[in-house]
């Protein structure tokens, strides 16, 4: 990306292809899911991919995570902002994926509505809510981190909580098919969660969020430092 932008623009550009991103994620997933008749997939067999359809969708989801991590590279000019906009464009694109999917094939219904959310390593089960939940707070950290200057400072506490709020909203996800798979691949593809772990994931969704509030933080306070002077009065 041309090095004389500013971070504004690039936040815009990064948006735009994200939304992009999400309009094409969402044709793809209603063209296979139309083909095998799984617009709402959270029904009996709702994962009924041959070994060829199966591998596309398996490689398709790599790629897009590898077009994400580029974008990244490409709109950053620091290591930091790097992963700031992979964050950003991640978030958007999830979110409005979910936007287009609905006035494509008029589903989700509501954000409570079950969705098979990746298939790597195994299929993430969840409520449309949660995925969309933890994409704002990409949005946020990935905002904070490109537009507030190379001063702030990251926390290794606020990552390390949000590394285990990472490996809790996984195991959240995947619980279901994870008890599933000693049964097999057939069992894996056939699983319908009853039941989502909220308490838990709100828990892992704090500390995912951990290194945006700690970001708020940092900046309110040099925010209120740099005012400070301001109020000072001579004798």
């Amino acid at each position: 990306m041309t090095g004389h932008l500013p971070e504004r623009t690039r936040w815009a550009i990064v948006m735009a292809f994200a939304i992009a991103m999400g309009w094409v994620e969402a044709a793809s997933v209603f063209y296979v899911r139309a083909l095998v008749d799984r617009i709402e997939p959270y029904q009996a067999d709702p994962l009924p991919m041959n070994g060829a359809l199966g591998n596309v969708e398996l490689w398709r989801e790599a790629a897009t995570l590898v077009m994400i991590a580029t974008l990244g590279g490409l709109a950053g000019r620091t290591w930091r902002r790097r992963a700031g906009y992979a964050a950003l464009a991640f978030g958007a694109w999830d979110i409005f994926y979910y936007v287009f999917l609905r006035l494509i094939s008029g589903w989700p219904r509501t954000l409570m509505d079950w969705d098979i959310l990746f298939l790597l390593p195994l299929p993430w089960w969840g409520p449309v809510l949660a995925p969309v939940s933890i994409a704002l707070v990409m949005i946020l950290w990935g905002t904070l981190a490109t537009q507030s200057g190379d001063g702030t400072a990251d926390a290794r506490w606020a990552w390390a909580l949000a590394g285990v709020g990472i490996g809790l909203a996984l195991a959240v996800f995947m619980i279901d098919t994870w008890r599933a798979l000693r049964d097999g691949r057939d069992a894996i593809l056939q699983v319908l969660p009853t039941m989502f772990n909220w308490p838990v994931f709100w828990v892992a969704l704090l500390l995912m969020a951990s290194p945006a509030l700690h970001q708020v933080a940092f900046l309110r306070t040099k925010k209120s430092v740099f005012r400070l002077p301001c109020c000072w009065r001579l004798p």
